[in-house]
């Protein structure tokens, strides 16, 4: 089962005294509790505590996407100014796996299957026996279908305007957090269906 979805922004790997990473969108399924809580101020403990976890993972991921574009030896692009409005290769972004040991920042150990395209990094964080072939075909599914209808990419796109359809996506292709084995024709038909509803 996916834990968390969530999308972040990316610094190119020379940048690293130019604001901060940031999370953008974030959906947790299935919350842990901090441990030994004591109500009234339990329910607020565990929203700072699953902010703080969900932003320890987009810094970790934003570090490996440096690290493998610092790798690759290809020169770095100025990913604010970059102007996207034709499809993004995701097969050339940056991409990997990882794990996280547990207590660092969940109480169990989990996976986390990212994609770096242009400024935008976007992750799933799933348990540790999840099928990861499966997880990285469903974020880059979720990945496409978020560039090309919200056109996330594109001057004056503002992501937080468009939460609800980013729900959207994720109830149709994540319901609760299960990752789903899905044909070709039930991807172009809920296309189409976004397309439809969705006007760029």
């Amino acid at each position: 089962m996916v834990h968390a979805f969530l999308i972040h922004t990316l610094r190119t790997p020379n940048a690293e005294a130019t604001g901060f990473c940031r999370v953008l969108y974030s959906c947790v399924f299935g919350a842990e509790k901090s441990p030994d809580d004591p109500r009234p101020h339990g329910a607020e403990r565990d929203r700072l505590l699953r902010k703080e976890q969900i932003l320890a993972v987009a810094r970790q991921v934003e570090s490996m996407c440096q690290l493998q574009q610092l790798a690759s030896g290809r020169p770095s692009l100025d990913l604010q100014t970059q102007i996207c409005d034709e499809p993004v290769p995701l097969h050339e972004s940056p991409h990997g796996v990882f794990g996280l040991a547990a207590g660092d920042p969940f109480r169990e150990p989990h996976t986390v299957v990212w994609l770096g395209v242009l400024s935008l990094g976007f992750a799933l964080v799933l348990d540790a026996h999840d099928n990861l072939l499966l997880a990285e075909s469903t974020l880059r599914l979720l990945a496409r279908l978020l560039l090309d209808h919200l056109r996330l990419l594109t001057p004056g796109s503002s992501l937080l305007l468009r939460a609800d359809h980013v729900e959207g996506v994720l109830s149709r292709f994540l319901p609760h957090g299960q990752l789903l084995f899905l044909n070709d024709q039930f991807v172009q038909a809920l296309e189409k269906e976004f397309s439809a509803s969705w006007p760029r």
